[in-house]
């Protein structure tokens, strides 16, 4: 079993920059892949970014240049650098993690609201 807990979301000014963090805890030897998802008031929950072993980093359209996906794998911590924001991009934030036994982690999200 793996445990996230997600951090750092808050209210922001469009243009202004956030970090989000995620800590896995538990059986985390076996996560290959983490990303970050958010979901949006009416919308589907979508994949923001992603890094998973062997395979690399990778990001949605829309956030790419703007959003860093980083991982330190000493502190069980998965960062989401977000520069640039914009109002657009207020959304709950999720922290998703996969391990090589087929499991399937979620956080709890945090809140991430960008004021125009």
């Amino acid at each position: 079993q793996v445990q996230l807990v997600e951090s750092g979301g808050g209210l922001v000014q469009a243009g202004g920059s956030l970090r989000l963090s995620c800590v896995s805890s538990g059986s985390v030897s076996g996560i290959y892949f983490t990303g970050w998802y958010r979901q949006a008031p009416g919308k589907e929950r979508e994949l923001v970014a992603s890094i998973a072993n062997h395979v690399g980093t990778n990001y949605l359209d829309s956030v790419r240049g703007r959003f860093t996906i980083s991982r330190d794998d000493a502190k069980n911590t998965v960062y989401l650098q977000m520069n640039s924001l914009k109002p657009e991009d207020t959304a709950v934030y999720y922290c998703h993690a996969r391990d090589y036994l087929e499991g399937n982690y979620w956080g709890q999200g945090t809140q991430v609201t960008v004021s125009s």
